[in-house]
């Protein structure tokens, strides 16, 4: 595909290895408040793990809306990207503060993506993970060939397990609403430690032309 893709790495816990990601030239940068995580940032993050040029994402998980707008406001994240059974009210209340919506669904064989519909008028970009029992990144890869039955407005990133070995396919993907890809466990050593030569890698293969 012709156009650039955005790219989204997910997972960011230590300061070091994000000034190291933030110098690959990436979209965003995405920081992950849910404590059952691995990757989450601890109740106490140094701030400097935020002074970051990329745009900033909090990743929630049926969080209170105010304890959102809270940490927005002291750590000057841009985007919020929800990753629960939120619903279009609570993605219209932050967007009314001036916040940017990433909202996630899950997605497998099954899916006809017709939830994302409620959400077209509040969301500034879905994301399509895989489905699991847990919320959060499972490391696992849905069928992309399913992304040809979502037909909505509102442009979407791609999400689950994807790795180096993925770059090439993932420029074939031709949806008109496909924007981005989300990066995180496929380009790890360790929970929230990314390996900045698998993700410089993939990044190089996604910016030559097919």
């Amino acid at each position: 595909m012709s156009r650039k893709l955005k790219i989204k790495v997910c997972g960011m816990k230590f300061t070091k290895n994000r000034q190291q990601v933030e110098k690959l030239g990436v979209d965003f940068l995405g920081y992950i408040f849910y404590e059952p995580s691995k990757r989450f940032i601890g109740n106490n993050p140094e701030l400097e793990l935020f002074n970051s040029k990329v745009k900033k994402v909090g990743v929630f998980v049926d969080e209170n809306v105010f304890e959102i707008l809270g940490l927005a406001k002291n750590l000057g994240l841009e985007y919020i990207q929800l990753h629960g059974k939120e619903n279009p009210k609570t993605c219209r209340i932050l967007k009314n503060q001036g916040l940017k919506i990433i909202k996630v669904f899950s997605v497998n064989d099954k899916s006809n993506f017709s939830e994302t519909k409620q959400f077209e008028k509040v969301a500034d970009y879905f994301l399509f993970d895989t489905k699991t029992e847990i919320p959060g990144g499972s490391g696992k890869k849905f069928n992309w060939q399913i992304l040809e039955k979502y037909t909505g407005h509102t442009p979407f990133f791609l999400s689950g397990g994807i790795s180096l070995e993925d770059a090439k396919s993932i420029k074939e993907i031709n949806h008109p609403k496909f924007t981005g890809v989300d990066l995180n466990s496929g380009f790890e050593d360790e929970p929230g430690v990314k390996n900045i030569e698998k993700l410089k890698q993939f990044i190089d293969v996604l910016k030559t032309s097919l």
